[in-house]
């Protein structure tokens, strides 16, 4: 893992959805601009992460590539051990595969009833953990009943998503590093840490890495920061864990359900590019492993998209 490297090694590029040539295009760019790191998310019914990353490992050389995250329950555990093999051949010690359940209204398409999803994921990552790590895999339990010998090991790190502290426990216990969305730092290195630490604990392991989403708006006007960014993270204040999360960090929603300037200022760094690269700097400094930098639009999305990439390129 990469969490104790420098700041260059500790902070990712999340990429934009668009067209998965696009995409792989975007993941070269990334890496001729020097981003050490990239990072791209998977809608419920969007193009396959995993197979992107797959086509990008055929033309670059050095960057790595995480998801965060793949909803798990578009696959059998199974299957996503097959897919990492694949990447761990294509391009070993590149890829990290962040796994997560979404939420109710993204999976509903699926079919699928969401009924104690973290119990549902931990079978699921004690599945993928033993399948990967020692090429085989045993479980009989409520929603997983396995009995399968793969070719061989997968040395892929597990990442999982979570935000409430059960959530941040079963990664702690299971995962090669916990994943964050839109949560507040202080939360993040106070309650979220303290149940990482708890998991891991419990499992007999070291602490795994602490990975933290956070927006960046590359413009020194702060009153359109909070408006662009009202905006965009609006369905985030839609769904009742992410509300539950902030009410618990000390952040509430208006009445109205609304973001409060205090949340947002708190969440989305902007400023001048040395004032950005100097506030995800602190952010590492207060106890954070890794950071996902994703871009905000404010103006001109194209160019503050490229100014963003030659950022994180050059730190």
């Amino acid at each position: 893992m990469i969490a104790t490297g420098s700041i260059a090694e500790r902070v990712g590029l999340n990429l934009r959805r668009t067209t998965p040539a696009q995409q792989i295009g975007l993941i070269q760019q990334a890496e001729q601009a020097g981003v050490q790191g990239v990072w791209m998310t998977m809608g419920a019914l969007a193009a396959d992460t995993l197979s992107i990353f797959a086509a990008a490992a055929m033309v670059t050389q050095r960057v790595r590539m995480s998801s965060g995250i793949v909803p798990a329950f578009t696959r059998h555990p199974l299957g996503l051990v097959g897919q990492a093999a694949v990447l761990d051949d294509l391009a070993p010690g590149r890829v990290r595969i962040g796994v997560g359940t979404s939420h109710g209204p993204s999976m509903a398409a699926y079919g699928l009833d969401l009924d104690r999803p973290l119990d549902w994921l931990d079978e699921y990552l004690r599945v993928v953990r033993a399948a990967m790590q020692g090429g085989r895999a045993t479980f009989d339990g409520r929603w997983f009943s396995i009995d399968a010998t793969l070719p061989a090991a997968t040395d892929v790190p597990l990442l999982v998503s979570a935000l409430r502290p059960r959530a941040w426990e079963l990664a702690g216990e299971l995962s090669d590093g916990g994943i964050s969305w839109l949560c507040p730092i202080d939360y993040l290195t106070g309650e979220a840490q303290a149940a990482l630490r708890r998991g891991a604990e419990r499992a007999g392991r070291a602490t795994p890495p602490l990975i933290a989403h956070v927006p960046v708006a590359l413009t020194t006007d702060r009153a359109a920061v909070r408006a662009a960014a009202s905006t965009q993270l609006a369905t985030y204040r839609r769904l009742p864990f992410y509300a539950r999360m902030f009410a618990a960090a000390g952040y509430p929603l208006t009445d109205d359900g609304e973001f409060t300037d205090g949340l947002l200022d708190h969440l989305v760094i902007s400023g001048s590019d040395d004032e950005i690269a100097r506030q995800l700097a602190e952010r590492l400094d207060l106890g954070l492993d890794e950071l996902i930098v994703a871009h905000l639009p404010v103006a001109d999305a194209a160019a503050e998209e490229r100014r963003l990439m030659a950022l994180v390129g050059s730190l």
